[in-house]
């Protein structure tokens, strides 16, 4: 067996190992993930070809491929037509196979057509990343193999193939869209695994990430931590990176009077953090209405199902849920508004004159309610302001 240039103890093997697929992890959420697929950065040739040179030696995938299946994941989000939704293929087959649905997908010429555009198309992707991308696994192994040794060298850098298809194709695309808390309701069922975003570069906070694609920075409440930024703050300061778009910060000042075309937009612009106080306020709402009900019993823990959708409400919850909405007048009303809300920055075809209409009709119906919550919610959305 071949010695290897460094001879290390079990845990130096094991350091090196974690220290190695870090960078890969790291080179995944920065230059394929946050610059690729959603140029939320720009990255000067330095960085961005170190990314590329050690995703082609690490992992064996193209750029073009996997920023043309997560844009499409974005698109056809929790669908038939998403490359690898839990929800619609079942947990187990996403997070112990996602490697093979990413694989499938990736190997879809309609999928590269359409949504593979913008991305490398120099000389090396066309004669050395593209087409040989087998070798750049294959030179890794070699270079383990002489700094550590046959046995040694050959594990590390089987940890180091398994490390993406297991990590980022099983747990983000898996765990992240089926187990987790929420700061954003989102049309999809994106979750945020684990608050403190180190083992997989800040992509553990991928409800926060749906909530606004676009965000160079993952983190979005105060506990919350992606080591991803840390290091785009880092190339940023060196003059190597220049952040384009970060998630709103929500701006509030005096509220207006009158709903005008600006409170719209600030409204439309927040509307994650619109949606985010409307569920507080409607816990809040839930509780005091609780407290003056008599049949208390048959009506708690429904908390947990005021904020999803009423299809997938399970049917013995719901009909406990229509039972206390059909005895709080307060209740209902707080959340038959909701859906009026959200319908409001849904709708593609109004103009903005009627938009804003339907806005000031809406905070003049939640302040004339009575109900303290609604007041209260009106003035907020009253006191947005644009950046």
């Amino acid at each position: 067996m071949l010695s290897g240039v460094f001879a290390l103890p079990w845990w130096g093997y094991v350091l090196v190992t974690l220290g190695l697929t870090h960078i890969t992890i790291a080179s995944v959420t920065i230059f394929l993930h946050r610059h690729q697929a959603h140029r939320a950065l720009d990255l000067s040739p330095l960085p961005a070809h170190f990314f590329r040179f050690w995703l082609w030696l690490t992992t064996g995938m193209g750029t073009r491929e996997w920023a043309a299946v997560h844009r499409k994941h974005h698109a056809k989000c929790e669908t038939t037509e998403d490359p690898h939704s839990p929800q619609v293929k079942g947990i187990n087959r996403v997070l112990w196979g996602g490697v093979f649905l990413y694989v499938k997908e990736a190997r879809n010429q309609e999928t590269l057509r359409r949504y593979g555009h913008g991305t490398p198309d120099d000389w090396l992707e066309r004669h050395i990343y593209g087409p040989g991308q087998k070798a750049g696994i294959v030179l890794m192994l070699i270079i383990d193999v002489v700094l550590f040794g046959t046995v040694p060298g050959a594990l590390m850098w089987v940890a180091q193939i398994a490390w993406i298809p297991f990590w980022a194709a099983g747990v983000i695309n898996g765990i992240g869209h089926y187990w987790g808390y929420r700061n954003f309701k989102c049309a999809d069922a994106s979750t945020n695994i684990f608050p403190v975003g180190i083992f997989i570069g800040g992509e553990e906070l991928h409800n926060n990430h749906h909530a606004f694609a676009t965000s160079a920075k993952l983190s979005n409440r105060w506990y919350e931590f992606d080591i991803g930024w840390l290091y785009i703050r880092i190339l940023s300061t060196l003059g190597m990176a220049r952040v384009k778009k970060l998630a709103p910060v929500p701006r509030i000042g005096s509220p207006r009077p009158v709903v005008d075309g600006s409170t719209l937009e600030a409204v439309i612009n927040h509307r994650h953090d619109v949606l985010a106080r409307y569920a507080s306020l409607m816990r809040k709402l839930y509780r005091e209405e609780l407290a003056r009900l008599q049949d208390k019993a048959n009506y708690k823990g429904l908390k947990q199902w005021l904020e999803v959708d009423v299809r997938q409400i399970p049917e013995d919850w719901r009909q406990r849920l229509d039972g206390m909405l059909a005895n709080s007048q307060n209740l209902a009303t707080f959340y038959a508004m909701r859906d009026e809300l959200t319908a409001l920055w849904n709708r593609t075809n109004a103009s903005r004159e009627q938009l804003v209409t339907e806005l000031q009709a809406w905070c003049q119906k939640a302040e004339a309610s009575g109900i303290r919550q609604l007041q209260d919610m009106s003035i907020r959305m009253r006191s947005y302001a644009l950046a």
